[in-house]
């Protein structure tokens, strides 16, 4: 490699046959560095209105969950449904998705819960006698391991 080509500096090529070389807008460098920098200070201090405004949650209506939630499962091996559920009104229903040629979404079953609670058991195993059995056995054995 040559001498010439070595030395080099494409700023005096440029100005030596008269072109133009665009310097750095160091102005414009430094008005985007103060513009950012005040920008953070107000983000940090909250310059723009004192602190005043804030994300607040909605106000809770009382204990427990309210309205109405939908949560999809499946209902059978090849079928899939969504189902709702009416804290406020006691009810729950269930809508199934129908697909193939005809789809569309059924409504597969409805049921009103709030006499169900008063039932003490219906329909279920272990009966509730062998499950209160159970907890009074496992109770008395962990009284008796106690020191």
């Amino acid at each position: 490699m040559s001498q010439d080509c070595a030395n080099h500096n494409p700023e005096q090529t440029a100005h030596s046959i008269g072109a133009v070389v665009p310097r750095a807008p160091v102005a414009a460098i430094w008005l985007i560095a103060v513009s950012l920098a005040v920008i953070a200070v107000c983000l940090v201090f909250r310059l723009d209105d004192g602190g005043r405004s804030q994300a607040l949650a909605q106000p809770a209506l009382g204990s427990g969950a309210r309205g109405v939630f939908a949560f999809t499962g499946q209902l059978t091996k090849d079928s899939y449904g969504v189902f709702m559920v009416d804290i406020d009104v006691g009810s729950l229903w269930c809508y199934r998705f129908q697909t193939g040629s005809e789809k569309a979404l059924k409504l597969v079953a409805v049921r009103d819960w709030r006499y169900d609670r008063y039932l003490p058991e219906f329909s279920t195993e272990p009966p509730i006698e062998a499950i209160k059995a159970m907890v009074e056995q496992h109770r008395s054995t962990a009284r008796q391991q106690s020191p």
